[in-house]
């Protein structure tokens, strides 16, 4: 999907209501710097004042049309940054200019850079000449996923599940609360779990029904043979090293050649391209979410024709 036709996959409302609470947040009572800012109609110029791609138009949008301002873009969504480069204008009166800056700002930049970071791994991924799906994690920012999410789509990788309710994911300790695993008896690491119960993973499929798939997390070939005969969709190979990745993965499709494998843990940009393979159908990374570093905007108001910062 083209990277503006994404502004689409958000309902208004939910929009409306993140940047409502938002500005709750950063200004819950008086507004002491209003006084001093004054309502006079006012102008601002946003510029991108660091390199990477541009996401989080529609946030932006959301948190000035909270305080009655209006935005004007120069530079689409998905755009690559090549600062110093002006990027919007915000129109309103001066104390609504400054009341939504930071917050806007906040949000624009860290959509901007998880988009940024999933735009570098899918570029490794697809250097590589690999075809598969380059995945985040719900590894998100507590009242902050939507945000992250749609970065992630912006920079062209999958979002993955958005919540507990888009996928059936039975994990190390779903199989322990179903009784997988024998009392006191306690795992010694990722490699050293005991496979994953049958009785959890159907259950997890009965659960699903025709509308959801199963995803199982293994920490082995046996996990991952007894998950595909207990009928789950994909297999979810965990902290696995390359070598013992790609071996696994060829071992499992060679016997279940539908269902899928997403390779995740210990994956970063460096060494994404040792995760790609024939047999691997998603790699998900979590520092997408979790570290991906915010880009630096700024917005200057002025009165006549603005001049572009230093960077």
């Amino acid at each position: 999907m083209d990277a503006e036709g994404l502004a689409l996959l958000l309902p208004p409302t939910t929009l409306a209501a993140l940047a409502d609470s938002w500005l709750r947040e950063d200004c819950p009572g008086l507004n002491y710097a209003a006084w001093v800012a004054g309502a006079a109609p006012s102008q601002a110029a946003l510029w991108a004042k660091s390199p990477g791609l541009l996401a989080g138009r529609p946030f932006f949008d959301a948190i000035f049309a909270q305080l009655s301002c209006q935005v004007s873009w120069f530079l689409p969504e998905g755009s690559k940054l090549v600062p110093v480069a002006k990027v919007a204008e915000v129109r309103g009166p001066a104390h609504c200019l400054l009341l939504g800056e930071r917050v806007a700002l906040n949000t624009l930049a860290r959509c901007s850079g998880v988009a940024s970071a999933a735009a570098a791994a899918v570029e490794a991924a697809r250097g590589t000449g690999w075809t598969g799906h380059v995945a985040g994690t719900r590894k998100t920012t507590p009242g902050f996923r939507l945000v992250e999410k749609y970065g992630l789509l912006v920079g062209g990788a999958a979002a993955h599940r958005y919540d507990l309710g888009g996928l059936v994911m039975v994990k190390d300790n779903h199989v322990v609360a179903a009784g997988g695993v024998e009392k006191g008896q306690v795992p010694s690491g990722p490699h050293h779990r005991p496979p994953a119960a049958r009785q959890a993973v159907q259950g997890a499929r009965q659960a699903a029904d025709f509308a959801l798939k199963v995803e199982v997390e293994c920490s082995s070939l046996r996990d991952a043979v007894q998950a595909a005969e207990a009928g789950a969709d994909l297999v979810l190979l965990d902290n696995f090293r390359p070598e013992e990745l790609h071996a696994t993965a060829a071992a499992l499709k060679a016997r279940f050649p539908s269902v899928a494998v997403e390779a995740s843990g210990g994956v970063t940009l460096g060494n994404l391209p040792q995760f790609c393979g024939p047999h691997i159908d998603v790699i998900s990374l979590g520092m997408l979410t979790q570290a991906a570093p915010a880009l630096d905007f700024s917005l200057k108001l002025f009165a006549e024709v603005p001049h572009a910062p230093q960077s």
